[in-house]
């Protein structure tokens, strides 16, 4: 059951926090620039208006997660920090004389159980961009448009391992501050099953809990907590071996990554006014359409798009052309796909230039094949390892049995983009593709002041979430520096 909306909290000593926190504090002015009660109405849904026991607000709840991004801590750390720093106190609505907190793993429960069904991302984007445009600091009809990419949380490594791993290095905390500890440890597991390594865990975990003299320490209770996160974790999916959601995606040729990827379109303003999350494994350029079509749903007018080569493949210069958009976006021969059989399966990797099977292999090498200056006749021919097709589990309609080969080839159709090739010569073009390095910025942004390079949790749902609430984060952030310069 839920009790309703926050309520306005009674204590003697609320004057305390205009003493104590200054008008321009961050927490203060997201608060004042936010109605949180659109949390309430999209969160209905999830709860029991009659039954069980009163539940805790989803506007404090919600308050917490949105503290987690911002101030980059855990879920234990953010609830500690709230019993004695007046501005989370301020910011969850609680007096300051308040002591009963929620426990932790409520935030678990918040996400997994309330946040579900719920289109999160759309719409605390729509939210910040309908903000953004009621004070007057988004006037842009521009989107600039990317891909970044998120580490999985095991990133291939099992759940068992990770559980060593942050064993091992709460251990070595310890063992800098107090040797003698070494004996009062349990047994190391060298192997068995990962109930055997979460009993182990848990036992490391009881002796730097009773021991007041390392539980105090700060850099002790980090990995604490962090090993703590990872037991609650794999106690709810013991079955869990990696994050099974999770694909290998490819930055360069020879560099790759295990993980999520996050499709991106930002306005000129910096602010992100449509996101998709997806597998690592997805095209960039597949995403532009929903980008668009999820940025004019928020609210913004779109009339041109900034993006890189990714993004200038037939179709989406086709759609962009029908719906009056600007493409800037420079052809790539390979990209221009043209006709080619398995459209839909094979898809190219603009960062690796290369192309990727349907079982996530990327290709090998790639050779250009046909008569020179006629480009209807050239076609571009990207080979694989044809070890990995002999075992692949998908080899069933694309590899052929006992052949010594397997390739993928596109034709070059360069006649079907005279009219981009044209555009892409301007001097419009030129300049305004120098643009496109603002959303390289706010890719960073997000992965190193919001913790978005590594997934909180497993699985395509709470990397959603997670994205969520980084976006809502970064662009109310924004907005607000946007409304100091006016």
């Amino acid at each position: 059951m839920i009790k309703g909306q926050q309520k306005l909290v009674m204590s003697q000593y609320l004057e305390l926090y205009d003493l104590l926190i200054p008008k321009d504090h961050l927490l203060r002015k997201i608060n004042d620039l936010v109605d949180f009660s659109f949390i309430y109405d999209e969160s209905l849904c999830n709860y029991s208006l009659g039954q069980g026991r009163g539940a805790k607000d989803p506007i404090m709840m919600f308050k917490y997660l949105l503290l987690k991004i911002i101030y980059k801590i855990s879920d234990e750390d953010v609830v500690e920090r709230s019993l004695y720093d007046m501005s989370f106190k301020y910011f969850l609505n609680l007096a300051p004389e308040e002591k009963d907190l929620i426990n932790p793993s409520l935030l678990t429960k918040f996400r997994k159980l309330r946040l579900k069904d719920i289109n999160l991302l759309d719409m605390l984007i729509a939210k910040t961009v309908h903000l953004a445009i009621e004070n007057g600091v988004m006037q842009s009809k521009t989107i600039i448009v990317d891909a970044t990419h998120t580490k999985a949380r095991y990133n291939q490594k099992s759940a068992r391992e990770v559980l060593l791993e942050r064993a091992k290095f709460l251990r070595k905390e310890v063992y800098s501050i107090n040797e003698n500890y070494k004996e009062k440890f349990p047994k190391k597991v060298a192997n068995g099953t990962l109930e055997d390594t979460i009993e182990y865990c848990q036992g490391v975990v009881k002796v730097v809990e009773t021991a007041t003299e390392l539980s105090a320490i700060a850099k002790i209770k980090e990995r604490l907590n962090y090993l703590n996160e990872a037991i609650k974790d794999d106690l709810e999916e013991l079955q869990l071996s990696k994050d099974e959601d999770a694909r290998i995606g490819h930055k360069t040729s020879d560099s790759s990554f295990f993980g999520y990827k996050t499709h991106i379109a930002m306005s000129e303003e910096r602010i992100i006014t449509g996101a998709t999350i997806t597998t690592g494994e997805k095209n960039d350029g597949k995403e532009l359409q929903t980008l668009i079509q999820k940025s004019e749903k928020a609210g913004m007018e779109v009339n041109e798009v900034i993006a890189d080569a990714a993004y200038s493949e037939k179709e989406n210069i086709k759609y962009t052309k029908e719906n009056d958009i600007l493409l800037v976006s420079k052809l790539n021969p390979s990209v221009s796909q043209g006709m080619r059989k398995k459209e839909d399966e094979f898809q190219f990797n603009k960062d690796a230039d290369r192309y990727v099977c349907p079982a996530g292999h990327l290709a090998i090498r790639k050779a250009k094949q046909g008569k020179k200056n006629v480009s209807t006749n050239q076609v571009i021919t990207y080979y694989f390892d044809v070890e990995k097709c002999k075992r692949c589990s998908k080899r069933s309609g694309c590899y052929k049995q006992d052949a010594k080969t397997k390739s993928y080839s596109v034709r070059i159709k360069s006649d079907l983009h005279k009219e981009q090739i044209a555009f892409q010569k301007s001097d419009y073009f030129k300049e305004r593709s120098k643009e496109r390095y603002m959303i390289e910025a706010k890719n960073s942004e997000i992965k190193h002041q919001h913790g978005y390079d590594v997934a909180k949790s497993s699985g395509l749902i709470g990397m959603q979430i997670q994205g969520a609430i980084t976006v809502f984060a970064v662009n109310v952030k924004r907005i607000l520096n946007l409304m100091m310069k006016e």
